[in-house]
Order: C-alpha cells, then sequence, then structure tokens
C-alpha cells in the first residue's frame, strides 16, 4: 500500500483530535533515505521530530494503530500544552 501525505495528516489528525484543539501544526515528509515518513509537530516555535517506519504508516491509514507515533503525540502535547499557558484554548 501507498500512503499519501494528506491521508496521513487526516488519519493522524482523527486519532489525535488534541492537536487540533491546542492548534498543534503538524506536518509529513516521506524521507527516501530513510523510507520512513517524518511527521513535524510545531506550536509557537517548539517542535518536535518523529519517525514513523511505511509499514507502520499503512497501519496507522489503514485505522490499525499508530501506537508509535502516538507516544510523541502525547509528550508533545503534555510537555507543551497541559498545565502550561502555550495551549489555551
Amino acid at each position: 500500500m501507498s500512503v499519501d501525505s494528506k491521508e496521513l495528516l487526516a488519519k493522524i489528525s482523527g486519532f489525535y483530535p488534541e492537536l487540533e484543539k491546542y492548534g498543534v501544526t503538524m506536518t509529513t515528509t516521506f524521507d527516501e533515505a530513510k523510507k520512513a515518513w517524518v511527521v513535524t509537530l510545531t506550536k509557537d516555535g517548539n517542535e518536535q521530530k518523529t519517525h514513523i517506519e511505511q509499514e507502520d504508516a499503512e497501519k496507522c491509514v489503514q485505522g490499525v494503530e499508530c501506537i508509535h507515533l502516538g507516544v510523541h503525540v502525547a509528550d508533545f502535547i503534555r510537555v507543551y500544552c497541559q498545565g502550561g499557558e502555550a495551549c489555551k484554548v
């Protein structure tokens, strides 16, 4: 299965609605050298990047799971959003 950037962004956003709630910007690019997707989360100058292997990205798009990414999304939200002023809604 081939993964499309827009499709991957939509699926991740669906799994993690907190991203939109807190105004976190997310981008995806495919790194040919690593054969993996790079997901970048950004909020007010804070940035976190994580890689998703092609197989994991396919599972995510299929709605099976996004566990690896979920750990990084949750960490970003915890560090930059919860309990702080950065992500006031």
